[in-house]
């Protein structure tokens, strides 16, 4: 099976509103996207609403062809929200006001409680739950006691590895935090800081289903289109599955 590219477009929402115009508009890139050959959109709904609008999530829920994937907190506001708009998956991540974008994974450990019963009110709306979280085994076996089917690896040390060696390191960590997940019955994805020279590695771990790709692909698309940006990626993974 071919692995699955995610195309995250919070940066295409970022611009327009650094501005406050209408322009460039989310939803024109996730078409976009779609023909360059994503097999999902993401995007996160912060509780600030710094880039995502309410508006974005809706109109994306009704012209996509493809899977709709919404990025949010596990807060009783957002979990209405996905509970109305139907997104095809919920991926909980953690949120900071001040952070630029989303750092680490969640804490699962702290939060169980909490993540189990906005995880089964979301399973309720029939929405399939992702979990964004480190390739820990701690991480990883709270993700099953709380209900999630599906965890998103943090790929974020992986990616900001300054050597080789540890860049290895944690690629090893992703494979054994990947091969744990199936062995409890967790479907894996990966994403975060992942662009067009270190995606490969990952995405040829045994039994990845999907990688969520934004900022590379948007920095890329300034000077390519967006896409052409999405189907040199879709390469990327289609030469992995080949």
């Amino acid at each position: 099976m071919k692995v699955r590219l995610g195309v995250n477009i919070d940066h295409v929402a970022t611009l327009r509103q650094q501005r406050g115009t209408l322009y460039p508009d989310p939803v024109a890139a996730a078409v976009l996207a779609q023909l360059g050959g994503a097999d999902g959109i993401t995007v996160h709904l912060r509780e600030d609403r710094r880039h995502i609008q309410d508006r974005d999530v809706r109109l994306l829920r009704e012209m996509l062809e493809i899977s709709l994937n919404l990025e949010m907190a596990a807060t009783d506001e957002m979990v209405q929200i996905a509970s109305q708009v139907k997104p095809d998956q919920v991926t909980l991540v953690p949120e900071k006001r001040e952070e630029r974008t989303t750092e680490g994974g969640l804490d699962v450990v702290s939060q169980k409680e909490h993540l189990k019963k906005q995880i089964a009110r979301l399973h309720d709306a029939g929405i399939p739950v992702s979990l964004f979280v480190e390739p820990e085994r701690a991480a990883l076996d709270g993700s099953a006691a709380v209900g999630a089917g599906i965890v998103e690896l943090h790929t974020g040390r992986y990616a900001d590895a300054i050597s080789s060696e540890a860049q290895h390191q944690e690629l090893q960590s992703l494979i054994q935090a990947s091969d744990y997940s199936h062995q409890i019955g967790l479907t894996v994805n990966a994403g975060h800081g992942l662009h067009y020279r270190n995606t490969r590695p990952v995405a040829e771990i045994k039994g990845m289903n999907e990688l969520n790709i934004g900022h590379s692909i948007i920095c890329h698309a300034v000077f390519v289109g967006l896409e052409r940006a999405v189907r040199e990626m879709r390469d990327i993974l289609d030469s992995v599955s080949d």
